[in-house]
Formats: structure tokens, sequence, C-alpha cells
């Protein structure tokens, strides 16, 4: 992106592309070994297989869809499975997951921006760093010890599956979430010997990929390297963005069950921020960014000016080790990340160096068919200096530092598990994780300093029922915690009218905790080989939650802080969804239609206190996806639907008058495949609906609300072909 490293570069940033050509030419000696076996070398005998988990023998470190499907189906509670690799444009979290129950993506400004992710209403206002959900990358964590993310981070075009575990279902040892977790599991060498793929779409979207990987089924080694890259114009002004990636990875299978893999990534990541606009603007011409007018709001906080922008960088190495049997098989996982990112809004910056590091280790004991006991401990911790800036409002320069802190964040975690069968289609699920949390901030310029620990138990106890081999019926009753993260507890405010009026606060805040309980089931209609085939899920949940973690902005919308709710929330919701193949008569044009369709109701409210009986703002009541796909031999299109019907409370005390307004976002899906290519197209909002995606948070709304608007009417068109 022009002019973005050099406008505040991140300390370092001279030797990244030295590293950068040093990482990639380690991924590549992997590959080449095992590609010299296949080549008659010293290791014979490379297989490569349409399927992953068959060709590596149903191996716990390489992903398989039907492994994890059975994996999902033992936990009493709401889980989906996304194949990223399935959905043509994979730019962000929001493409790479899907139609997903239970899920809501919400855009920002539709480029490389961190979007809102909604699960169950956990971390609903944070943003651009994100909580409330665990992010994993291959089975270990992606979030800093202190609970954030960087979304995209993640590259959605390595991925070859996504586990997600929702609420108190997550298994890791890190996910204690409301949310629960995601794991964004990579693909391997067993997943072909190459791709090549090219992307171009509306507003400048160009992007491409070069992959190389290799199996050997004789040494049992096999490795995977993968280069990308990505540019965005943005359809709003000042939203253009970049995204370069690089991650490996190398397996290695010996005698008795023993196996290990190590992962190597690099990602970098920038954006320009768009920013927020008032509802006119946002509704009448929704490109625009403040600067585009001369309104005094215009003339104070011109964005081409002050130059907000996002910047994040990280390093990341993780290993996991398998051994032992059916019996008894032990797991350990290591990882280690170093992030920079520069986050410049219209009045400050925050810059910070993360390096984090953990251990997980995980025993899963099968003494009988009926009885499966799973013991787990994980300990991990992130250091991290942060400073702030004042900004100068005509260049976007940085003025003086007038904060700079020593944060620590530490987690110690143990966990036990059991599964019983204890009569046929009965199965009773118990979980205990006991769990010690530190945030420790140090001011590197004055005395302010804070310390904060906490020691927690959290609980899980379901029931699974299965009255017959298509259909699945489960409840659970959990509890879950959320510690505050540093973008809670450390925070910084400039006065937009004067750059020297700038002060930092330190926040003690306490720990957000819920009880949640939870039922549904699923099923499958018809099966293979009948005309009808489909599958379905359903989960309804009520949550009671002490002291969650509210964030809201001012009447400005340029200065945010986080509190905990002394009176009490709920959040109650619905997840349903349903995909499958209606198989055509014989003689009918086409061969069948495929669809998927996901409902998600969530109602979220305050119970007591000075808003009690409001609903909580930030997350939609309804929230519906779905597609019909009209599949002819290598050919499947249709349309598909984003629909949000309900106008929305832009603020907690839901003021009269100030809604995020209703709207359906019409698009169109193709694919054509034929022998090793494939030929996709998405269009999104091809009605060019005008529409806000989503808002900032306030107390109390005012005329000048916060809204940002949705992208407009796009095509892109996505070629790959397979080596």
């Amino acid at each position: 992106m022009k002019g973005w490293q050099t406008r505040a570069p991140l300390a370092g940033h001279g030797h990244f592309s030295r590293l950068w050509r040093g990482a990639a030419l380690a991924a590549l000696l992997p590959v080449a070994a095992a590609q010299q076996a296949a080549d008659g070398g010293a290791l014979p005998g490379v297989t490569v297989r349409a399927t992953a988990g068959a060709a590596s023998g149903d191996s716990p470190l390489v992903p398989s869809a039907p492994r994890e499907r059975r994996r999902l189906a033992r936990i009493a509670g709401g889980t989906a499975l996304a194949l990223p690799q399935d959905e043509g444009r994979l730019t962000g979290l929001r493409d790479a997951l899907g139609v997903q129950p239970g899920v809501i993506v919400q855009d920002l400004f539709g480029g490389f921006d961190a979007p809102r992710l909604n699960v169950r209403g956990s971390g609903l206002q944070s943003h651009p760093v994100n909580r409330g959900v665990t992010l994993l990358l291959d089975g270990l964590p992606l979030n800093d010890a202190d609970g954030t993310y960087v979304s995209g981070l993640a590259d959605p075009r390595n991925t070859a599956q996504i586990s997600i575990r929702r609420g108190a279902n997550a298994r890791s040892p890190a996910g204690e979430s409301l949310g629960g977790e995601m794991d964004f599991q990579s693909l391997t060498g067993y997943d072909g010997r190459g791709l090549a793929r090219l992307q171009a779409g509306s507003f400048g979207r160009r992007a491409w990929q070069a992959a190389l990987g290799a199996a050997s089924a004789e040494s049992g080694l096999d490795a995977r390297v993968s280069f990308s890259g990505e540019r965005y114009r943005g359809f709003r002004h000042h939203s253009d963005g970049q995204r370069k990636s690089v991650q490996a990875n190398a397996g290695w299978r010996g005698a008795g069950g023993l196996e290990s893999r190590l992962w190597l990534g690099w990602t970098d990541l920038g954006y320009r921020i768009a920013g927020p606009l008032p509802p006119g603007r946002a509704y009448g011409d929704p490109s625009q960014v403040l600067g585009d007018g001369n309104t005094p709001r215009d003339r104070l906080l011109n964005l081409y000016q002050r130059n907000p922008h996002r910047n994040a960088r990280q390093w990341r190495a993780a290993s996991r080790t398998s051994w032992g049997g059916e019996r008894l098989r032990h797991e350990l996982g290591l990882w280690w990340q170093h992030t920079d990112v520069q986050e410049q809004n219209m009045v400050r910056a925050a810059l910070w160096s993360a390096r984090t590091r953990g251990v997980q280790w995980q025993s899963f004991f099968t003494p009988s068919a009926a009885w499966r006991w799973r013991l787990a401990a994980a300990w991990e911790r992130s250091d991290t200096g942060r400073d702030f800036h004042s900004i100068q409002p005509r260049t976007g320069a940085l003025l003086q530092r007038f904060g700079s802190f020593d944060l620590m964040a530490e987690n110690a975690r143990a966990s036990a598990g059991l599964d019983v069968d204890v009569a046929p289609g009965w199965t009773l699920t118990a979980d205990l994780r006991i769990t010690r949390s530190r945030r420790n901030a140090q001011s590197r310029t004055s005395a302010a300093a804070q310390r904060q620990s906490w020691r927690y138990a959290t609980p899980k106890a379901g029931l699974i029922w299965r009255p017959r081999a298509d259909l699945r019926l489960f409840a659970n009753l959990s509890r879950s915690h959320e510690a505050p993260t540093f973008t809670d507890l450390v925070t910084g405010s400039v006065a937009a009218n004067n750059p020297a009026r700038a002060a930092t606060a330190l926040a003690r805040l306490g720990m957000q905790r819920a009880t949640t309980v939870e039922a549904g089931a699923e099923g499958r209609l018809g099966g293979p080989g009948q005309a009808w085939d489909a599958r379905w899920q359903l989960a309804l949940y009520r949550s009671a939650i002490r002291g969650e973690l509210l964030r809201t902005a001012d009447a400005s919308g340029l200065q945010a802080s986080t509190r905990n709710y002394a009176g009490g929330t709920r959040h109650q919701g619905l997840e349903a969804g349903m995909e499958g193949r209606l198989r055509l008569p014989e003689g009918w044009p086409g061969g069948a239609f495929d669809w998927r369709a996901a409902w998600t109701w969530s109602d979220y409210r305050f119970r007591g206190g000075p808003l009690a009986g409001k609903r909580i703002a930030g997350a939609p009541r309804h929230f519906i996806q779905a597609e019909l796909l009209w599949r002819a031999g290598g050919w499947r299109a249709g349309p598909t639907l984003l629909w949000q019907p309900l106008n929305e409370y832009v603020d907690h005390a839901n003021t009269p008058g100030y809604a995020q307004r209703r709207y359906a976002l019409l698009g169109l899906r193709a694919e054509y495949r034929r022998g090793p290519w494939r030929v996709q197209v998405r269009g999104e909002n091809l009605t060019g609906r005008r529409y806000v995606s989503t808002f900032v948070v306030a107390d109390r709304a005012n005329p000048g609300i916060n809204l940002f608007p949705g992208s407009g009417r796009s095509v892109t068109v996505s070629v790959s072909r397979e080596f």
C-alpha cells in the first residue's frame, strides 16, 4: 500500500525482507527433500491422493474432514466444520467460514480489516483487536496470552478446514471464553503436489498463490509451502490494503504411532482505515470518508491528512508431537510467535510488539469402548511493549510519545474430561478446567503500575442421546470465564483539536463470568444414493453473565473504554443450519441442486442496573445466510442471500430514531471444474444496495452516530490449477 510503511514504520522493519527471503528458502528445503523422494532419490515412494486423511493413514496431525466430523459428534453442544477451499474468494474470515449457524461476521469496509466476529455475543464490541473467541492454528492458540487476536493473520488460502466449537464446547486447553474456539487446520503435503491460483475482482482486488507439496509413503515424510499475496484498492476512499504470507509445514511419521509436525509462518498485513460516517452520508454516498466534505467535522478529522491505518506483521513457529496408540495417546505442542502492530486512528497511534510462547500437553486414554478420558495441561505467556503517540493533524506523522508500558500476560491451565457410554445410545460427558491468569502492566515513564491475577474453575457437564444412527440430541450446563485484555486495561486518549492534551490510563477490571445452559439436535434426512440428502443442526442456549466486559465509544466515536457491567446481562439465542443436495429426476436439465442455509437469532439484554431491560447493541437479532446452486456436470451456479431483516439499535440505551437499517444482499456463485482446472466467480450485493454493515457502539446515540457503510456491487473471479 503506497506510503503506509514509511508513514510510521515499525521497529525493525528493515530486516523483514531479509528474514522473509531466509524463511522462504528454509521452507522450501523440506519440500525439496520430499520431492527428491518422489523422483527416485534417497526417499522413494511418494503417494499423492485426493483425500489427505486417507493418504496420511488417518494421522491425528493431518486434517481430515471425516475424522473431524466424528470428533465433533462426540461433543455435547453446537459445532460445525467449514471447508474454505470450497468457497472461492478467500480474502478474510467471512469468506473462509462460508455459511455457518451461530457465527456472525460483520465487515467494516470489505478489505483486510479485522471484522467484528460475534459468537454468542462474546467480545461483541471489541475492535480492531478482537477478543471473546479463541482462534487456533493447527490446534495451538493464535491469540496472545491476554486473549487478543488479529484475525487477518490466519491465511484462509492455506487452510484445509476450520473446526468450529461454539461456546463451552471448546476442547483445547485454551478455550474457555463465552464464544468458544475456531481451529484453522493447514493444508499439508498430502493435499497435492502443487497449486497455482490467480484472482481478480472489483475495486482493484488482485491476489495470487503458489504452493508446493509432496509426501513419501515409505519414509513417512511430507511437506508443503505456500506463498500468497493480495492487494485491494477498496470500495471506500482511503481503504486500500495489502497482505503477504508465507506458510510452511513438514511432517514425519515413525514406528509405534510416533509422529511430529512443524509449522512456520510469516504474515505482513497493512491497510488504511476508512472510518465511520454519520447516517446521511453513510446511506447517501457510502464511498466517502471524513475529509471529502467541508463540514467542521471533515475539517477537524480529515482522514487524508491524519492517515489512520493498521499494520501487523507476525512470525510464528509451532510444533506438535504425538505418540501412542488407540488405547493411550499423548501429544505435546509448542508454539512461539512475535507480532508487531501499529494501530493508528484519527487522533493517536498505539505501537506494540508482543512475544508469545507456550506449551501444551494432552493425553487421551480409552481403557474400554465405553470410557474415554482426556487430561491436559498448558502454559502460555506474552511479553508486550506498548507505546502511545499523538498524531500530527495535517500530516498523520507521530508526535510526542505520551505513554509507554511493559505488559505481561500469563495463563496456566490444567483440565480433565471424561466421556462415558452409560447405556446404548446414551453418553455422559464431563469436563473441568482449573486456570490461573495474570495481567501485569508497568509504565516505563512513571510509577503507574497494576497487577491482577485470577484463579478459577470452569466446569461443564453434558449428555448425548442417539436414538438412531442419523439423529443426535444433546444438552449441557457449563461455566465460562474471560479475563480483560490489555486493550481493555491500558488506554490512551487525545483531544482531537489539541494533540498536546493526551493521557493514558490503567483500568482495573474484573473477570467476566457466565453460566450457560444449551440444548439441541442434529441429524440427516435421506442419505447417499437417495434423491434427498440433507444434514441439519439446531442449538438453543441461554447465558447468565456477571461482570460482562462492555467496550463503548464516546459521542465523537474516537475514544473508547471498557467496563464490567454491574447489573448483570443475559445472552440467549438459536442457531440453525441445513445443507444438502436434491437430485433431479432423469431427463431434467442438470443433475442436482445443492443448498446451504443458516439462521442465527440473538437476544442479548441487560438484566439489572441503569439499562435494565434494554438490548445490548452490536449484534443483529436475526442474521440469515443462504445459497442455492444448480449442478450440471462440472458446473455449479446459483444465487446467494445475506439478510438482516430488522432495524437494530446502535446504542445500549436503545434511543428511538437511531438505528442500523435492515438490508438484504443478493449475490451469485458460479464454479466450473475440469480436471486440475477450477474457475470460480463470486458476485456480492449485485443490486447495489446501500447499507450499513456495522457501527461504533455507544452508551447513548446522538445525531452524529458512527456507521460503517458496507461494500457496493462487486464481482471476483478466481482461476486455479492443481499439479
